[in-house]
């Protein structure tokens, strides 16, 4: 039995309920928000609501998924969430795999590297940016939220630097044994990537999901926005004296406060659904014990 001395018992409990806090702090918000989309609209008007709903109902749910702009947006973000993560993650990792490789196996690679950090530190600005995607004409088409994202130089760093740590045994044998680049990248540095890969996945999806400005300025059609975009005309421009007699009787049930928590909610519930079954590669190690003496 190994003793722990008190001084380490006493850091582990620290640790410990110090990640308890920030856990908790994390998950208050969302609990708070699901508890207001349950409630009824005179216990969220009055202010009522804490952790648990006042007055259960579904009606805001009821509201929000018979609303067609709701299911259009969400719709726009699932074909923005697939194709971007496809388009992202092939462009990441043939742009890793060379910048990965030594500069005598690569000369440029230095040159190309800088370049790619030269686009973190600087950029064009908003109004060329814009003027080029209008340019190209991709204006109000799901392409204009995806192309101009379409190579994360972020998430090329973390990959070209695990594909760097992985045993270069592993590439020369495969050389050895007369496969080319295309054979080992496919068949040996994205199998043994797959933590890496996971993670940048995961960072993929949530920056699809979670963007809106794009779709503010580039879709010319309230139909054509993205579910966050929607979201967040709906949070800052709903106004009661534009709202129909057909709306205000919805709203006599559903109060905005109610609506917009649901709303909220359904939002970010596809990435809770997602990030427990990448958590599960968020592992190290997994090339430990590939290459033998």
């Amino acid at each position: 039995m190994q003793r722990i001395a008190p001084s380490r018992k006493a850091f582990l409990v620290a640790n410990y309920a110090f990640l308890c806090l920030l856990a908790v702090s994390c998950v208050l918000p969302l609990v708070y928000v699901l508890a207001m989309s349950f409630s009824s609209s005179s216990a969220a008007a009055g202010g009522l609501v804490t952790l648990w709903p006042v007055g259960f109902t579904t009606k805001s749910y009821e509201y929000i998924l018979e609303k067609p702009a709701f299911s259009q947006a969400f719709l726009v973000t699932l074909e923005r969430v697939a194709l971007g993560t496809a388009v992202n993650m092939f462009l990441s990792i043939l742009t890793a795999y060379p910048l990965s490789k030594e500069s005598t196996q690569f000369k440029p690679r230095t040159f190309y590297a800088w370049v790619f950090v030269f686009t973190i530190l600087f950029s064009g600005g908003l109004i060329p940016w814009y003027v080029t995607i209008q340019w190209t004409g991709i204006n109000d088409t799901i392409w204009a939220l995806i192309l101009p994202g379409a190579v994360p130089v972020f998430n090329i760093i973390l990959l070209l630097n695990f594909f760097r740590k992985l045993p270069r045994e592993l590439e020369e044998s495969a050389f050895i044994d007369g496969a080319g680049h295309w054979t080992t990248l496919i068949r040996i540095f994205v199998p043994l990537s797959m933590p890496a890969m996971a993670t940048i996945m995961l960072l993929t999806i949530v920056t699809h999901w979670n963007s809106w400005f794009d779709g503010l300025i580039l879709m010319n059609k309230p139909e054509h926005y993205p579910l966050s975009t929607y979201l967040q005309t709906i949070m800052t421009q709903m106004n009661l004296t534009t709202l129909t007699a057909e709306q205000m009787e919805d709203l006599a049930n559903v109060s905005d406060r109610t609506a917009k928590a649901a709303q909220l909610f359904l939002g970010a519930l596809p990435i809770l659904l997602v990030y427990p079954f990448l958590q599960r590669f968020f592992v190290t190690g997994i090339v430990m014990g590939s290459v033998k003496e």
